[in-house]
């Protein structure tokens, strides 16, 4: 099996937002990220695809796009981004997914012997504007993550994958809460989105030996990321 992750796709089949108003590479996209997505990856495979699914503001709506996902190759779960409005209780949602389409609250998948856990994240302390609000979302948000990593101990997996769509770490690199629950958890790796027109190159690549992969869909020229193969 190979797993693959993918953030920040921004499908918008129900009522069309072109995104090409954040520059050229944009440019038609939701075809490119179907045509790298069929291209790279294969029906037997994983997909993470981490946050930022879809402008839909309902479910009704998004399910236009997840439609369009899930006929795409692999098995595929799904994880909040800040821009998923359309997101409902994570019950009406599982009864509403397609097969083989999984979304991760508060709770882990365990697929084969690979145990995926995950939460959206928020900015972190230091962050540009960070408010009083911005720090009782990041609370929260870390607890939500200790929820869902703390329920792996249940499982029995060779592999631990924690997908956010936020980074983990702080403004400047440094450490946060997410990395204190990276340090306790140690998983294989750790996938992210959120950020545009970041220079990957840039960016902490681990954290503590732990690869930190950054998937967002520009910066992957939308071709889904392979983060483990087994």
């Amino acid at each position: 099996m190979r797993i693959f992750a993918i953030a920040d796709i921004h499908l918008s089949r129900g009522f069309p937002k072109p995104m090409n108003v954040f520059g050229p590479l944009w440019e038609g996209h939701p075809e490119a990220v179907f045509a790298e997505w069929r291209n790279t990856v294969g029906d037997d495979d994983l997909v993470i695809v981490a946050g930022d699914i879809s402008w839909a503001m309902k479910l009704k709506e998004a399910l236009l796009d997840l439609e369009d996902i899930a006929r795409l190759p692999a098995t595929k779960v799904l994880l909040r981004g800040n821009h998923d409005y359309w997101w409902p209780s994570i019950t009406r949602l599982r009864q509403a997914l397609p097969p083989r389409m999984y979304a991760l609250q508060h709770d882990s998948l365990l697929i084969g012997t690979i145990a995926i856990a995950g939460s959206r994240g928020w900015d972190t302390p230091g962050s540009y504007g960070f408010s009083e609000e911005d720090g009782k979302i990041y609370k929260r948000e870390l607890e939500r993550l200790s929820l869902s990593l703390a329920s792996t101990q249940k499982l029995e997996y060779q592999h631990l994958i924690l997908a956010l769509h936020y980074p983990p770490y702080s403004p400047t690199g440094g450490p946060t809460g997410f990395t204190e629950l990276i340090d306790e958890y140690k998983p294989t790796c750790v996938v992210y989105g959120h950020l545009h027109g970041a220079d990957p190159n840039r960016l902490p690549q681990d954290w503590n030996g732990i690869p930190l992969y950054f998937v967002s869909a520009d910066v992957l020229r939308f071709r889904p990321k392979l983060v483990l193969e087994i």
